[in-house]
């Protein structure tokens, strides 16, 4: 593939490319109680005074579930041609087992048929944090039965919705449950347990295989694949002891997840700093590695931040921050990850299901939104991106997070990564300065 690249010229990405946006089910549609839908662990979470910013939930969030017509137009008149969003599992089974709820998978047939008649091609991810809260009372990740409960809710969906889906996502973010849900306790479930939490990664990647093999059995064409959130890790120094740091902090955040799904192996340097009675380890069981390990269509990756860790094991600081303090602004770690994933892992397809930041955005007298941090952070992503491709690197898509601002989690409305302004009052959508610049980006194919 020959694509012109130069400082001096403008960057042209091939002509198939998949440019879109991303959304997640419990961030965006809100009805909560409405048509069926059973509580999840957000829910749960959320309602806990002191677990989110000023207490806020996503009951209503930005009431996608009865405007997605709307936010359907959005997306045709930004020109969008892919949409990357999630499937509520509490509103297609309340208690997450048994009979699906038909009134939530009509909800679904009824976006996704919208997504074709706009001519923008969907893109499902199953799970995005919101487990049933009767699966979570019964153990919720740290019990192996959720898995094989996400295999059958995964096949209920499959046979519903796959005539209208060609590309699956089954796993959003791992990790962030594991660390988030499990080691820190700021995102549901809310503990603070690290000998359940890679239990709990061990589980998650189990439910993935099955998932997995549950598309195969109904003889669907559709492709599918995890959604990895992936953090370059650097030595904060020269030193040896910042390299080793790295190294083994790299198990945890990179290759716990990389090298189980696509070489069918868990790190020996991250099993050995768990221990041999470690809950994860001993919770391997024979051949579990084979199912997490089938052959998959695609890698769905997440970019935001590189890590820099010090020699004691610590982490720094090497770059400006967004409002989100965690996130250090270096597009050149998107390059780093995605020829670090073709040269360690093979030329497996890839997409970038998620990358932006949040602006401290608002709505201007002249009713627009002035984000200009937003449109140089996407512009220099993309340029980094784009030499990726340029290097070999097989990317087809690329998806803004996000398109509407929502309920950002534990930060409630606080921060805002929409590409559309939402006035969270009256729900009124404006299209930022990002939106339209994006618009144009996907109409020249490139800047």
């Amino acid at each position: 593939m020959s694509i012109p690249i130069g400082p001096a010229g403008p960057l042209r990405f091939p002509e198939n490319f998949g440019w879109g946006a991303a959304t997640s089910a419990y961030q965006i549609e809100g009805a909560a109680k409405e048509d069926g839908r059973g509580e999840s662990v957000w829910d749960t979470f959320s309602r806990v005074p002191g677990r989110t910013r000023n207490g806020d939930t996503g009951d209503v969030a930005i009431d996608h579930y009865h405007r997605y017509a709307e936010d359907l137009d959005l997306m045709r008149d930004l020109g969008l041609r892919s949409y990357r969003f999630s499937i509520s599992w509490p509103r297609i089974q309340p208690d997450g087992t048994g009979t699906p709820n038909q009134r939530g998978l009509d909800f679904y047939r009824r976006l996704l048929d919208g997504l074709h008649e706009r001519g923008i091609t969907p893109m499902a991810t199953l799970f995005h944090w919101d487990l049933p809260q009767a699966l979570q009372d019964a153990g919720g990740w740290e019990s192996r039965d959720t898995a094989h409960r996400f295999a059958d809710y995964a096949d209920v969906v499959f046979r519903a919705l796959g005539d209208r889906v060609p590309a699956w996502l089954t796993i959003n973010e791992p990790k962030t449950v594991v660390q988030n849900g499990y080691l820190t306790g700021h995102h549901a479930p809310g503990r603070q347990d690290p000998d359940a939490a890679y239990l709990v990664a061990h589980h998650l990647q189990l439910a993935h295989g099955f998932a997995v093999a549950a598309l195969r059995a109904t003889g669907s064409d559709s492709r599918i694949g995890p959604a990895l959130n992936l953090h370059p890790c650097y030595p904060a120094d020269d030193s040896p002891q910042a390299a080793a740091a790295a190294h083994l902090y790299d198990a945890y955040e990179n290759r716990l997840y990389l090298d189980s799904l696509l070489k069918g192996s868990y790190p020996e340097d991250l099993l050995a700093d768990l221990g041999p009675q470690s809950r994860m380890v001993q919770g391997i069981r024979d051949g579990d590695l084979k199912t997490i390990s089938a052959p998959v269509d695609l890698l769905a990756v997440q970019y935001y931040t590189p890590i820099y860790v010090t020699g004691d094991g610590g982490t720094a600081h090497r770059w400006a921050t967004s409002e989100a303090e965690w996130q250090q602004i270096y597009p050149e770690g998107m390059y780093d990850l995605l020829t670090r994933i073709t040269r360690e892992y093979g030329p497996i397809p890839l997409t970038i299901t998620e990358n932006g930041l949040p602006t401290p955005d608002t709505l201007g007298a002249d009713d627009t939104v002035q984000d200009a941090g937003r449109i140089s952070f996407l512009r220099d992503h993309l340029t980094a991106a784009h030499r990726a491709i340029a290097d070999g690197v097989p990317l087809e898509s690329f998806h803004v997070w996000s398109l509407l601002d929502n309920f950002e989690w534990d930060q409630g409305y606080d921060q805002r990564w929409g590409l559309v302004y939402v006035d969270y009052a009256t729900q009124r959508r404006v299209l930022k300065n990002s939106a339209t610049w994006y618009r144009s980006v996907i109409a020249d194919g490139g800047f």
